[in-house]
């Protein structure tokens, strides 16, 4: 049970909304010119290689989860909102639909809490301060206590460069003193909540009473199909299951495989790095993964996999960067076709396309229903039919999951590090939390010509009808 907010935690973060407000009027008269301006020189501040390589190596070193070398490259999610905030309008006339009469202005949410992961601490406060200072909000980042410095020293180098371009400085702040009772009293304190990390963080936000944007808990499953690029696959697998040792919700957890193409896509696994777990391997690896309930062990979460074998008592080879677990059970009671946060890849064969659907809706039963999944296949049926019977908010096709789903250069999806999981996760939305999440939106309308069907239209065939 939470303990009580003391009066000095209270008092905290109070002055900080305090401070907040005044800096959210202070900026209400910005122009469009001048937030783009200003969004430009705080994304350049963090998103520079040299800056950012210094963040992302301090995050990992301070929560002893994920790979320096490999989370330098989540920089291009800064530059990818950027581009994206930067194409779009967000105050005075956003959109207008003659047609209809409809013209919509933008304005503020207000003051905003983020309650930031522990494996994003130098990602999600420039992403969320980008869309914020683009919509002329404020504010107040909540850091997890296991990356508490990293998070604060980002903030820092955002705040020195609104400073410097004679911006309020309080429109981005961070708790120094992180607690669960100081971030559960912000939540009550401000106008929106945007929570991305763990299912009780979430929680508490939808529970705060303040309007919230959460996540849902990942499972991310591939299915590859008869068609697919064996090559493209394997080496898209690996890209996913690698980056920061698998620290997200969206590293490819799952693979299901047709039994024509199986054997092919587990030798190019292992040429792309994979270590094939024998079946000792693999009872090694469950038992150290999850404890006697079921439930995901801190200590082995996204480390490499030279340090996860010695955990489970046994080693692999140097040049072995992830483990291939091939599995036939799906349920609760094999937590291999569970959320993994790491560097294990379980593998399961299907024979014909109808059994893969199945095996796809037994998998999100287990766990990441409303996150994602995707599919390796030149079949524009194959990909229609997993679209229309998956319960997931996203599906990539032919694309690295933790490279893809949030965003990429070369996909439509919006740019961001939250990913709404629909009611099936418990969310309110099932987007990708983008720009339009941190605004409000005022409509304006005119009249227009009368658009009235007569009703022998609307009601087509039951029109006159006898009514029983």
């Amino acid at each position: 049970m939470t303990r009580p907010i003391t009066p000095q935690e209270a008092a905290q973060v109070d002055e900080l909304v305090a401070r907040g407000r005044a800096a959210l009027q202070a900026f209400e008269g910005a122009t469009q010119e001048q937030v783009d301006r200003l969004c430009r020189a705080v994304a350049w501040a963090v998103a520079n290689e040299q800056t950012f390589a210094r963040l992302a190596r301090m995050g990992v070193e301070e929560s002893g989860i994920g790979d320096p070398e490999s989370r330098v490259g989540k920089r291009f999610k800064i530059m990818g909102i950027l581009r994206d905030v930067l194409r779009q309008k967000s105050i005075g006339v956003i959109e207008e639909l003659p047609e209809k009469g409809i013209v919509k202005y933008g304005k503020p949410v207000g003051l905003i809490a983020s309650l930031v992961p522990t494996t994003n601490p130098e990602l999600t406060p420039p992403g969320v301060a980008l869309f914020a200072i683009k919509c002329r909000d404020a504010v107040i980042f909540s850091p997890h206590p296991r990356s508490k410095n990293t998070t604060r020293e980002t903030v820092e180098i955002m705040r020195r460069v609104l400073a410097r371009e004679g911006a309020p400085i309080d429109l981005l702040q961070c708790l120094e003193r992180p607690s669960i009772p100081a971030a559960q009293y912000l939540m009550t304190r401000v106008d929106l909540v945007q929570a991305t990390g763990g299912r009780d963080m979430v929680r508490a936000a939808y529970s705060s009473g303040t309007p919230a944007y959460g996540v849902g808990a990942g499972n991310s499953t591939m299915v590859i199909d008869e068609t697919a690029d064996v090559v493209e696959a394997a080496r898209n697998t690996r890209i996913s299951k690698t980056s920061d040792f698998g620290s997200g919700c969206s590293a490819d957890g799952n693979l299901i495989v047709e039994a024509s193409v199986y054997e092919a896509l587990r030798d190019r696994l292992v040429a792309e790095g994979g270590h094939l777990a024998t079946a000792e391997e693999a009872a090694k690896l469950r038992a150290v993964l999850w404890d006697a309930e079921g439930r995901r062990t801190p200590d082995t979460i996204a480390i490499s996999a030279q340090k996860l074998a010695e955990k489970a008592g046994f080693q692999v080879a140097p040049d072995r960067r992830f483990f291939i677990v091939e599995q036939v059970e799906i349920g609760r009671g094999n937590p291999f076709s569970s959320e993994k946060l790491g560097v294990v890849l379980a593998m399961f064969r299907y024979s014909g396309f109808d059994e893969a659907l199945e095996m796809v809706r037994a998998i999100f039963e287990v766990g990441g229903k409303g996150h994602s999944c995707g599919i390796y296949s030149f079949d524009d049926d194959h990909i229609d039919r997993l679209a229309r019977v998956a319960p997931v908010s996203r599906i990539m096709v032919r694309q690295p999951q933790s490279k893809a789903n949030a965003g990429a250069f070369n996909n439509g999806m919006p740019m961001t590090s939250s990913l709404g999981c629909g009611t099936w996760g418990g969310n309110i939305t099932s987007e990708n939390i983008h720009l339009k999440h941190y605004m409000n939106t005022t409509w304006v309308s005119r009249p227009i010509p009368e658009d009235r069907p007569s009703e022998q239209e609307l009601f087509g065939e039951f029109y006159g009808r006898p009514v029983d």
